[in-house]
């Protein structure tokens, strides 16, 4: 079931965006699942558990955002913002002749689902939310910050495999020498020089001006908005950096329905292989049709 096909459609701004298109094991005929990965990631961080969820009788599309992986860089940085990311979404639904599906999204794939109950709510039939919330530590951005859209030099391989522990090493403190050549795989693509990393780096450019004032009520509003009207699951690293405990805890006060998972001994954010994480998964699909 890891076979997929691919998918390319022209957003209306003339950018050739990408997803990989799982097919549902079975007679399929349940809603698909729509997975959105995070700032600096790519389709290539599902990998693994879209199969599963494809195996349990489910259609998976995993897109790479525009400027990440194989969708187009946009060449205005200023595009490079949620509310954009949701029209994209939004298109490749047409596109793909999706009219509803549940939205699985990591830290920024999560606020993309969250602007989407803004821009196409009845797009969402349910959500989870992988470490990610309507407010984050700001220690936690500050690490993101510290590396997004900067350059590095890398060699080889080895090389890329070093700059995903340097980065993520707090995230993932069991990780071994396999799992960060593996991690470094998805990060990174073989360039005509070694290994590039695999989105442009203007995409943090939008990050570097602080946030408007109604930034976070509007967030606030959002996620209420999706977690008291939609089927939720809050996926969250034990140890994670960016979504504290209790940030958590006030998410769930803010939607008591909301269910939630926290992943032991990782940080931001979850892979999804973890056994918690896909049992939680599991168990919150069993109750969408």
């Amino acid at each position: 079931m890891s076979a997929y096909q691919e998918r390319r459609w022209t957003s209306r701004d003339g950018l050739t965006l990408f997803a990989r298109d799982y097919p549902a094991a079975g007679e399929g005929g349940r809603l698909p699942v729509i997975c959105l990965h995070g700032l600096t990631r790519n389709s290539k961080d599902f990998e693994e558990i879209a199969p599963v969820i494809a195996g349990w009788g489910r259609r998976v599309i995993v897109a790479d955002v525009r400027g990440r992986g194989q969708s187009g860089w946009d060449p205005n940085p200023k595009n490079y913002k949620p509310p954009v990311y949701a029209r994209d979404v939004v298109e490749m639904m047409a596109a793909l002749d999706i009219e509803r599906a549940i939205f699985l999204g990591t830290s920024m794939g999560g606020l993309i689902t969250m602007t989407l109950m803004a821009v196409r709510p009845r797009a969402i039939a349910a959500a989870v939310l992988n470490d990610v919330g309507p407010a984050v530590s700001p220690e936690g951005i500050a690490r993101i910050l510290g590396y997004a859209g900067k350059k590095t030099a890398i060699n080889d391989w080895n090389d890329a495999a070093n700059y995903v522990r340097q980065t993520q090493g707090v995230a993932f403190p069991d990780f071994q020498d396999e799992d960060w050549h593996r991690f470094a795989q998805r990060t990174f693509r073989q360039g005509p020089d070694g290994p590039e990393l695999d989105y442009d780096p203007a995409i943090a450019s939008p990050l570097s001006k602080p946030p408007s004032k109604l930034a976070p009520w509007i967030a606030g509003f959002l996620f209420r908005r999706l977690a008291r009207k939609r089927p939720t699951l809050l996926i969250r690293g034990g140890i994670s950096d960016l979504i504290s405990s209790d940030i958590a805890d006030r998410m769930q006060r803010q939607a008591p329905g909301m269910k939630r998972v926290d992943v032991p001994n990782v940080g931001h954010a979850p892979m999804l292989t973890e056994p918690a994480a896909v049992d939680a998964i599991d168990k919150f699909l069993r109750t969408v049709p």
